[in-house]
């Protein structure tokens, strides 16, 4: 009997402890990392704002590859939510979703998973930093409540080498895939016209006709050369009964540190055909001249004007840098319908073009 009343009061003992250990742990935990990229602050908080990339930066995925993921909602900003299910019990099935959204400065994630504790959140706060303010520091914060759940509280001892570690590795993984986009900031494509801005669309299946030209990188040798191309293309269109649709376009292949390598296309079709679905024509070609059917695809497209083809090549890494925040990869190769013409494309005031790249 007195073995048994020590035991009893040991227990009672070990119990009080953990009682008084337990009320006098935080009802809550607060964590804070941060990296620094050089990535354009409209890049960063752009790829934060998307669930489209998140498997690519979190660590949630790389606990369990075989876990099923699926977005929600809307694709970017308040409302954005990635639903996962995993077998492994650890994890179990849980969320995040987008629930505070400041562009330029914050994106913050409501998080709901079978770990200890309520009201879980994480924010992601963004500001410039560095010479000129070229860096962008990303700073992390993740809050979790306990209460008076006293075993949530004892959980939260290892809140730092658990949920810590996997923000500071996500910080890394999300600065080097930031690393992986074309540093253009974008937003300034459309700072004069909203609709300006990038976008995808769809191209429907396209009957082309192209000629293939690699010229010294010179204006005037480049002029000359589209000239003499289309020249080919018109030729070839006279003697088939076709027709032009569109303006020309210009097919980037290399743009060297001496030479340009480019295609010059033309959209064509039957004259007096109408129809919406494009099939592939009888074309006989001559010269230089291709002919093909380009496939229907989804592209990015930008527009950009009041300048000439010199400026181009930031237009189109702005636009693969916007199609990689939202989890497009690019294909192929960009090119640019040339609105104003060929001569006025020359013209440092003058070019109007449509920036394309076609997305997968």
């Amino acid at each position: 009997m007195t073995r048994l009343i020590e035991i009893l009061i040991s227990l009672a003992i070990v119990a009080a402890l953990f009682l008084i250990v337990g009320i006098a742990l935080p009802a809550s935990r607060h964590l804070s990392h941060s990296v620094e990229t050089n990535r354009k602050l409209t890049i960063v908080f752009d790829t934060l704002n998307s669930m489209r990339r998140f498997k690519e930066w979190n660590p949630l995925a790389r606990r369990d590859p075989a876990m099923e993921i699926k977005l929600v909602g809307k694709e970017e900003g308040v409302g954005a939510r990635l639903e996962y299910s995993s077998k492994e019990r650890a994890l179990g099935n849980g969320s995040w979703e987008i629930v505070k959204s400041e562009p330029g400065k914050l994106v913050g994630y409501k998080i709901s998973n079978p770990e200890r504790g309520e009201n879980k959140r994480s924010e992601f706060t963004l500001k410039p930093t560095g010479k000129n303010n070229r860096n962008v520091e990303i700073t992390q914060t993740y809050d979790v409540d306990y209460g008076w759940n006293l075993l949530g509280r004892y959980s939260g001892l290892y809140v730092s080498s658990n949920i810590g570690e996997d923000m500071k590795m996500g910080l890394a993984q999300l600065s080097n895939l930031l690393a992986t986009v074309p540093n253009y900031d974008y937003s300034k494509l459309s700072e004069t016209d909203p609709a300006n801005a990038p976008k995808v669309v769809d191209r429907p299946a396209e009957n082309i006709l192209s000629v293939n030209a690699a010229v010294e990188r010179n204006n005037d040798k480049i002029k000359a050369q589209i000239h003499s191309n289309m020249e080919w293309i018109n030729k070839v269109i006279a003697a088939n009964g076709l027709e032009a649709v569109g303006p020309i376009r210009v097919v980037t292949n290399e743009f060297g540190s001496e030479t340009y390598d480019f295609d010059t296309v033309q959209v064509v079709r039957k004259k007096g055909d109408t129809s919406t679905e494009a099939t592939a024509i009888d074309v006989k070609v001559e010269g230089p001249v291709k002919a093909s059917l380009l496939p229907a695809t989804k592209v990015v497209v930008a527009s950009s004007g009041g300048h000439n083809i010199a400026a181009l090549p930031p237009v189109r890494d702005a636009v693969r840098a916007w199609a990689l925040t939202r989890g497009y990869s690019t294909s192929d190769r960009p090119y640019e319908a040339w609105k104003a013409g060929i001569d006025q494309s020359f013209d440092p005031a003058l070019g109007q073009f449509d920036v394309y790249w076609p997305i997968k």
